[in-house]
């Protein structure tokens, strides 16, 4: 099978082919001269990928105005690295080496682990690798944009590049499976877009993805332990920074690890032996619907995806039974059931007692005795229907503070609550969905247990939730922490298909409020 690009179809990049010179191939057509690529996305993608956009950048600066130790330090680094044709950083009108600001940005953005995800999931083509993956990486396209002299719509246009090429590697190669960080998709794509809308060709951007596997490989030792560091924030803003970096040093001359697909020493191949081909033929959109963004899933507040099934089961129950928060002593016991790799990470009994924020918005405990909590604080007294009781039960920044995490009630809630792995029976329904089930039992009132959730609000095949709604209300309250007035910096995130090469320039040239209070 040869590599093709048909306006209207797609871009198969096959096994037996070299996918590293493919993938610059097919983001240089894509992109194009600015308007005349073979990227048509339709105005549904579009319109999702921005609504991604603005999510992930009012999760950056509010992480950056509370003071996060990862996007404040990065951030400060950016500065020591001013240059007179670079980009600024969020809420900055000083320019700074691209990649800099590229990982300063990327860092804010993926604090609060309250951005966009995906878990690889194609089944009509059988890839269904299942692989996580986050909207971490606007911040290339915007960066490349800035550099290269183009509009917000090649901006909006290379985010959608972006998360097409990481989305369908994360559909094809599951890299957690081999405990490598799922971030490499997110380097790969990022080196192939800042290339490509930079006027590399597509050897140099073989180059820079060669550089990327092959000397930037990370572990998931960044998210393991009892206790979690600023490195598991900050996973792919550091890869990305190296990508960058990688695509700079191949558009200077240097030459990277060529066919890194079929490289028999690196990654691909050294986890699943082939006979010489890589071990996937790789399917890339090119205009329509048919794009990788549209399956990837919205987080409704802080907190690990993978709970997202266990929050709309309680948020169904709270619904059902007010008197589950109004009569907490009453609460003998809480059970998650759900599947692996859900039960694997966030249900590690390592992560019962969490004591810092990174540990805490990756404990299954922790997420749902938080939220049940708040709606205990709330004297049970909970709306009648799904949207707005996940907007008043949200978890937000304060959720993950140390007075939270330390907070008596919450813990006596925690000590409540046990996880189920739930066998084959929910194992094999992911990545399809988010299968789950809650079952809360009470003194005078028996077991009460929660529908089978597969689809949670927040999720792309959600058809029950008012998805607009909801984010609206998570736009407000994390613009709320950052800025004084969020209405004109959310108004400008929605105008960047609007915006020409001078305003996009501008587009971080805001004032972020300096609050503190995390670390």
């Amino acid at each position: 099978m040869s590599s093709t690009t048909t306006p209207g179809t797609t871009t198969t990049i096959a096994r037996n082919e070299n996918q590293a010179l493919g993938i610059g191939r097919y983001a240089i057509e894509f992109m194009g001269a600015s308007g005349e690529g073979c990227g048509r996305p339709s105005q549904a993608v579009l319109d999702r990928t921005l609504l991604f956009f603005t999510d992930s950048v009012l999760c950056g600066v509010s992480a950056l105005a509370l003071g996060t130790n990862a996007p404040t330090t990065l951030r400060d680094e950016a500065l020591e690295y001013p240059k007179q044709d670079g980009v600024p950083p969020f809420g900055s009108a000083t320019r700074v080496a691209p990649e800099k600001a590229i990982l300063a940005n990327c860092s804010a953005v993926r604090e609060w682990d309250s951005n966009g995800t995906n878990f690889g999931y194609r089944p009509e083509l059988g890839h269904t690798a299942g692989e996580f993956g986050h909207n971490d990486f606007y911040a290339v396209p915007i960066a490349a944009a800035q550099v290269a002299g183009r509009s917000g719509a090649d901006a909006l246009l290379g985010m959608v590049l972006l998360d097409e090429i990481r989305g369908r590697l994360a559909e094809v190669f599951s890299l957690k499976t081999y405990k490598i960080d799922h971030v490499v998709h997110g380097a790969i794509a990022s080196a192939a877009v800042y290339g490509a809308m930079l006027g590399a060709t597509a050897e140099q951007i073989e180059s820079a993805i060669g550089m990327c596997v092959a000397h930037f490989i990370p572990w998931r030792a960044i998210r393991a332990g009892k206790e979690l560091s600023d490195s598991k924030g900050a996973s792919a803003a550091i890869s990305t920074e190296a990508a960058i970096v990688s695509m700079q040093r191949a558009m200077r001359g240097f030459q990277g690890p060529k066919d890194i697909f079929r490289n028999p020493e690196a990654i691909w191949r050294q986890f699943e032996p082939t006979d010489g081909s890589s071990p996937f033929d790789l399917v890339l959109s090119n205009e329509g619907d048919d794009f990788a963004v549209m399956g990837m899933h919205f987080k409704l507040g802080l907190y690990e995806h993978q709970s997202a099934g266990a929050l709309q089961g309680l948020v169904d129950l709270l619904i059902k039974h007010p008197e589950i928060a109004s009569n907490p002593d009453k609460i003998e016991m809480i059970r998650v059931i759900a599947y692996e790799p859900a039960f694997g990470i966030i249900g590690d009994p390592a992560k019962r007692d969490p004591r810092n924020r990174q540990s805490a918005d990756h404990s299954m405990v922790y997420i749902v005795g938080r939220m049940l909590q708040k709606a205990v604080e709330a004297g049970g007294e909970l709306p009648g229907e799904n949207d707005a009781a996940w907007k008043m039960l949200m978890l937000l920044p304060e959720d993950y503070s140390e007075n939270a995490i330390s907070d008596e009630a919450t813990r006596k809630l925690m000590d409540k609550i046990d996880f189920e792995h739930g066998g084959d029976d929910y194992d094999s329904r992911y990545p399809d969905g988010i299968p789950t089930s809650m079952v809360i039992r009470m003194t005078d009132a028996g077991d009460l247990e929660s529908d089978f959730i597969m689809y949670p609000s927040g999720h792309a095949r959600n058809t029950t939730a008012d998805l607009q709604s909801i984010l609206a209300t998570k736009f407000q309250r994390m613009g709320a922490l950052a800025l004084e007035d969020q209405g004109p910096v959310i108004d400008r995130m929605n105008a960047l298909p609007t915006l020409d090469a001078e305003a996009l320039k501008q587009l971080w040239d805001f004032k972020i409020k300096d609050v503190g209070g995390f670390s």
